[in-house]
């Protein structure tokens, strides 16, 4: 049996379904991620074909930069994708997800863009840029 997780935006607009595993949680702390979630991103990731998002037309997509979209619910604003411009995978914010989801973060990325209002915490490896 596969596995499965289930996740949906604040207003329960948006629902996702994931099979398969997840990867561990990326925590992005560059000031794109702050200032569209107020504090750090932290999201898994799966390929396309296995995400089924139900609502998807309540999700608008915010061209971030050159090279990434955020996807998030156009009702209630949570944040709840990022898709890399020809990547077969897409970010999912884990907050959005059901609990128990069974993650961990694996790594921090962008830490020296991080706000100055927090430390991080925990044994996860730690890197200036993306990685």
């Amino acid at each position: 049996m596969s596995e499965v997780h289930t996740g949906h935006c604040l207003c329960g607009a948006v629902r996702f379904r994931t099979s398969g595993p997840l990867r561990a949680v990326t925590a992005c702390h560059c000031s794109q991620c702050r200032r569209q979630t107020g504090h750090f991103y932290a999201a898994t990731n799966v390929t396309d074909d296995r995400l089924e998002v139900e609502g998807g037309e309540s999700v608008t997509w915010y061209r971030a930069s050159e090279a990434a979209s955020r996807g998030f619910c156009r009702i209630c604003g949570s944040a709840l994708f990022w898709k890399g411009d020809g990547s077969d995978n897409i970010s999912i914010m884990v907050g959005s997800f059901d609990l128990p989801t069974g993650l961990a973060i694996g790594k921090h990325i962008f830490c020296a863009d991080k706000g100055d209002y927090y430390e991080i915490e925990g044994d996860a490896p730690r890197y200036d840029a993306a990685r």
